[in-house]
C-alpha cells in the first residue's frame, strides 16, 4: 500500500505555504459551538491553541481562543514570535507527529467572523475610482474635489454589520429618487453595486488624545484583509447631501475568513503613486524607511465570470497615511477596529472596482452567461479573490469573500 502524503506536503508554489499563514476563527462538524483560531496551511487548517498546548508553548494563553482579538491586542513583539513559533512547527520534521493530528481540511469546517469589529471606517484613496465616480456625477465640473489630494477621504461605517465571507446578503430598501421623478419612493434598490477594497485591522489601541504618526503604523496594525463593501447607488445618490453616505452603505459590509499578517507581506511592499501636491508633516510620507503601497492583484467575479482585476498597487493614498489621518485629531484606535481601502481601480476599463464605473453608472451593460448586468440582480454570487508578490518569487494567497444577492423582505 503507498505511503499517504503528509497535508504539510505541499504543491510547489502553494499559495498558503509556511511562508503566508493567515489567520481565522473556525469550527468543526463534531462541535460546531466550539470556535478555534486557526492558521492556514495549504487546504488545511491547524487548530493553533491545541497545537499550542501539545508542545508545550507560552502561546498556548493566546492562541486557544474563541477569537483572534486577544492575539490583536498583544502586540508587534508577540505577533512576530507566534509567527515564528508556528511556522516551526509547521515545517521542522520534528514537530509532525504533534501536528498532523490537528490538521483539518478547509472545506470540512465552518469559517466565522475572526475577531470582534470595534469600529468600522472605510476611505476613498484610489485617484482612478474618485475621478470616474466624478466624472459620473459631475460632468460638467472637475472630476476631484479640492481637498482629495491633500487628505484621506472617509466616513465611519456601522461595525455591527460586517459580515464573514459566505454571509448571503439582503437586498437593502431605502428612498431612491431618480433626477425627473417628482418625488421620492420606498422600496428595494435598484442599483446595488459591490466595492472591491482591502481592509486593515488593528490590533494594538492606542490613547484617547494621542494622534498615531506614521511610522508607527506597524505597531497597530496586526494585517488585512479582503473586504466588499456592498453599495446601494440610488438610495446613496439621495441621501448623501450634505453630509455623506448613511443607508446606502451601512447594510452589509463583507469581510473575508482570514487575516493576512502584515509580516507576510513585505515582499509586496511598494512604492504608491508620485503626488501632486505636497503633504503636510503628519502625512508626508517621503522619508519613511519601507515604501507604504502593497502590490496586491485583485480579480472580481460575478457568478463565476471575471469581470474586473483592480491593482490595488495604483492606490494613491496608503494605509499608514489612513491610519495617520484617521487619528490626527485624537481619535483613538480600539483592538478589532477595521478601516477600508476604499474602492480599488486602475488606470483601466477592466481595472474598475464597482459596477457603478464599470457599466458607467448603467450606460454599457456587462455580458455575463446569464444575460446582461448593469447593477446586481436577485440570486448573483459575487467573489473577490486576491494575491501579492510574497519571498523568492512565491504568491501569498489572500483568500476570497464571497456573498450572494437574496431578495429583500
Amino acid at each position: 500500500m503507498p505511503e499517504q502524503s503528509s497535508p504539510l506536503d505541499l504543491a510547489e508554489g502553494d499559495p498558503f505555504g509556511p511562508h503566508n499563514l493567515p489567520y481565522g476563527v473556525f469550527s468543526t462538524p463534531d462541535h460546531p459551538d466550539v470556535r478555534r483560531v486557526g492558521v492556514r496551511i495549504g487546504n488545511h487548517v491547524l487548530d493553533a491553541g491545541a497545537a499550542a498546548h501539545a508542545l508545550g508553548s507560552p502561546y498556548a494563553g493566546l492562541l486557544a481562543q474563541p477569537s483572534l482579538t486577544p492575539l490583536l491586542a498583544a502586540g508587534r513583539t508577540a505577533w512576530s514570535d507566534v509567527r515564528r513559533a508556528l511556522t516551526a512547527w509547521l515545517t521542522v520534521p520534528a514537530h509532525r507527529a504533534d501536528i498532523e493530528p490537528l490538521l483539518h481540511p478547509v472545506d470540512a469546517v465552518t469559517l466565522h467572523l475572526p475577531y470582534e469589529v470595534a469600529d468600522y471606517v472605510d476611505f476613498y484613496a484610489s485617484e482612478h475610482h474618485a475621478t470616474n465616480v466624478g466624472r459620473i456625477f459631475r460632468p460638467d465640473g472637475d472630476a476631484l474635489t479640492p481637498n482629495w489630494k491633500h487628505l484621506p477621504i472617509g466616513y465611519h461605517g456601522r461595525s455591527g454589520t460586517v459580515v464573514v465571507s459566505g454571509t448571503d446578503v439582503v437586498r437593502p430598501s431605502g428612498q431612491r429618487k431618480a433626477p425627473t421623478d417628482p418625488a421620492p419612493v420606498f422600496g428595494p434598490s435598484v442599483k446595488l453595486d459591490i466595492e472591491a477594497e482591502v481592509g486593515f485591522v488593528v490590533g494594538v489601541p492606542s490613547a484617547h488624545g494621542t494622534p498615531v504618526p506614521l511610522a508607527d503604523f506597524r505597531e497597530h496594525v496586526f494585517g488585512l484583509s479582503l473586504l466588499n463593501d456592498w453599495s446601494a447607488r440610488d438610495l446613496q445618490a439621495w441621501e448623501y447631501v450634505p453630509l455623506g453616505p448613511f443607508l446606502g452603505k451601512s447594510f452589509a459590509t463583507s469581510v473575508s475568513a482570514w487575516v493576512t499578517p502584515l509580516e507576510a507581506l513585505d515582499a509586496a511592499r511598494t512604492a504608491p503613486p508620485a503626488r501632486d501636491f505636497p503633504l503636510l508633516p503628519y502625512l508626508d510620507d517621503a522619508e519613511d524607511e519601507e515604501p507604504g503601497g502593497f502590490d496586491i492583484r485583485i480579480t472580481v467575479e460575478i457568478n463565476g465570470q471575471v469581470v474586473a482585476e483592480p491593482p490595488f498597487a495604483s492606490m494613491y493614498w496608503t494605509a499608514a497615511q489612513q491610519l495617520a489621518h484617521m487619528t490626527v485629531n485624537g481619535a483613538s484606535l480600539r483592538t478589532g477596529d477595521l478601516y477600508g481601502s476604499g474602492t480599488v481601480s486602475g488606470p483601466e476599463t477592466h481595472q474598475r472596482g464597482s459596477l457603478l464605473e464599470l457599466t458607467w453608472n448603467g450606460r454599457d451593460a456587462l455580458e455575463l452567461a446569464e444575460g446582461k448586468r448593469t447593477f446586481l440582480e436577485d440570486g448573483d454570487t459575487v467573489t473577490l479573490t486576491a494575491w501579492a508578490p510574497g519571498p523568492h518569487g512565491t504568491r501569498v494567497g489572500l483568500g476570497d469573500v464571497t456573498g450572494r444577492i437574496v431578495t429583500a423582505p
